[in-house]
C-alpha cells in the first residue's frame, strides 16, 4: 500500500506539469538574431498562454508556416486588427500617426501595409515585426499573423543569467 501512495504522488506531480505547461506556462527558446537587441540567440524565455489580450509592443511566440515548416516565431506585436500600419524614414506610423518605438534604435526599411495588398489589419489578425529589422523574417515578409498561431505572450526571461527577469515590453 505504501508503494501504490508513493507511485500515485508521481503520477500526480506530472500530470499538473503537464497540465501547466500545456495551459498556463511554457519555456521558449529564442532562434536566431531577429529580436537583437533585446532578446539574443538561444535566450530561454518564459511563455505565458493564458493572457490573449495583445498590446502594441508584446512579444509573442506565434506558431507559423515558412517555407512548408511550422515555426515558433519570438516578435513584437507592432499593428493591431483595425490598424494600418506603415513604416517611413525609419519611423513607425499606425492610422498616419507617428508612434515611437523606445525599445530599439536601428534603421527600419520603408513600408507600408498596402503592399501586403491591406487597407487595414482585418480583425484577429496581427502584424509582428522582430526588433533586428534588417535580420527579421517577419509580417513584412510572411504576411499578417493569425490571432489562433499566437500562443502567447513572453513576459520572463530564464537564460542567459544575465538576462534573468521580467522582460519589459517597451
Amino acid at each position: 500500500m505504501k508503494k501504490y501512495k508513493e507511485w500515485i504522488s508521481y503520477i500526480l506531480i506530472i500530470v499538473v506539469i503537464v497540465l501547466i505547461r500545456t495551459f498556463i506556462a511554457t519555456p521558449v527558446i529564442v532562434d536566431g538574431s531577429s529580436m537583437i537587441p533585446n532578446l539574443v540567440d538561444n535566450q530561454i524565455l518564459i511563455l505565458y498562454k493564458l493572457d490573449k489580450n495583445y498590446k502594441r509592443f508584446d512579444i509573442v511566440v506565434a506558431d507559423h508556416k515558412v517555407n512548408g515548416t511550422k515555426e515558433h516565431l519570438v516578435k513584437r506585436v507592432i499593428g493591431l486588427p483595425g490598424e494600418y500600419v506603415e513604416y517611413k524614414d525609419s519611423k513607425l506610423y499606425i492610422n498616419k500617426k507617428e508612434v515611437k518605438e523606445n525599445f530599439i534604435d536601428v534603421e527600419t526599411a520603408d513600408f507600408s501595409l498596402a503592399k501586403l495588398g491591406y487597407l487595414e489589419i482585418p480583425e484577429n489578425y496581427y502584424f509582428l515585426v522582430g526588433d533586428n529589422r534588417g535580420d527579421s523574417s517577419d509580417s513584412r515578409i510572411l504576411g499578417l499573423i493569425p490571432k489562433d498561431e499566437i500562443k502567447g505572450k513572453v513576459k520572463f526571461s530564464l537564460f542567459p543569467f544575465n538576462r534573468f527577469g521580467k522582460i519589459k515590453a517597451n
